[in-house]
């Protein structure tokens, strides 16, 4: 919905409506199955309680976008406007059902998780089900994916290239165990609940390294200097990152079919306003071909 846009606007049908999420899913789609990727696409569940927090400030920030937003355009001032506009954008109930049933046409599996996204990602890559996780969001590693993708999906013009990261390299490189880093990703700000107060990512690891917990690290700072956070539930979080509520790995079965050319045609083009050739044409990669 962000990054795919036309003069600065996200893509609509003839009523007007967004198409900007089917545009990208389907041509990034189609990038990595030109690519002899499978892919499996998984949308967030239920957020767990703790995150209310976390959704309470991204409320707040939207609304600090939509007052600047309103004074840039009192300004007429275009790249505000385009700067906080993008801050705006909101994903809805509908666009993920119309992405669904865009996988669903194309013949791409996807699943709908119990709660958060990264943690059945992660499960998923455990028990073998799936190579690794592409994702932005770095949690998937917290969560323990044993491989985790950055750039995936970045447009070709941004010319980055695909970041592969593996777990249990990036404990051996930290010194650090699983737990541990668990303790770190805590430290450094999650979703779940709210960090130390002048703690920053570099004097986060400093102490990890030496007392490898928090509760150690509580035992041993200036809690004058380090303003530590009232009720602090960092063991909370904690749990939610080593026994996350996931879906039972054993009992998903990942199937990609053939695309259905008709019925992506229908979808796609005539209000949608798809062109009708290039769906027919990019229709033609047939799902099975792919070997990862």
């Amino acid at each position: 919905l962000i990054a795919v846009r036309a003069e600065g606007a996200q893509l609509t049908n003839i009523d007007g409506e967004t198409t900007s999420h089917l545009m990208g899913t389907f041509y990034r789609t189609i990038r990595l199955l030109e690519n002899g990727l499978k892919p499996v696409y998984v949308f967030d569940g239920k957020p767990p309680d703790l995150k209310s927090g976390e959704l309470t400030k991204r409320a707040e920030r939207r609304e600090e976008a939509q007052k600047a937003l309103d004074k840039a355009t009192e300004a007429g001032d275009a790249a505000e406007m385009d700067k906080f506009n993008r801050r705006l954008v909101k994903v809805t109930k509908e666009h993920n059902t119309e992405a669904k049933e865009l996988l669903k046409l194309m013949g791409v599996p996807y699943i709908e998780a119990a709660s958060e996204a990264e943690a059945q990602c992660a499960a998923m890559v455990k028990a073998g089900k799936v190579y690794g996780v592409a994702t932005e969001d770095m949690d998937a590693l917290t969560f323990g994916s044993n491989v985790l993708l950055r750039h995936m999906t970045f447009s070709e013009a941004r010319k980055m290239p695909v970041q592969e990261i593996h777990y249990d390299k990036v404990l051996k490189g930290l010194e650090l165990d699983e737990n541990s880093f668990i303790d770190l990703c805590i430290l450094m700000g999650c979703d779940y609940c709210d960090t130390i107060r002048g703690i920053g990512p570099k004097r986060a690891f400093e102490l990890i390294t030496k007392h490898k917990s928090i509760e150690e690290i509580l035992k041993h700072i200036d809690t004058a200097k380090y303003q530590v956070p009232g009720n602090w539930n960092f063991e909370i979080a904690r749990g939610l990152f080593k026994k996350p509520e996931v879906l039972d790995v054993s009992t998903i079965d990942l199937k990609w079919k053939e695309p259905d050319e008709e019925g992506l045609v229908k979808f796609l083009c005539g209000d949608r306003q798809f062109s009708e050739e290039r769906v027919r044409n990019l229709s033609l990669i047939h799902i099975s071909e792919p070997t990862r």
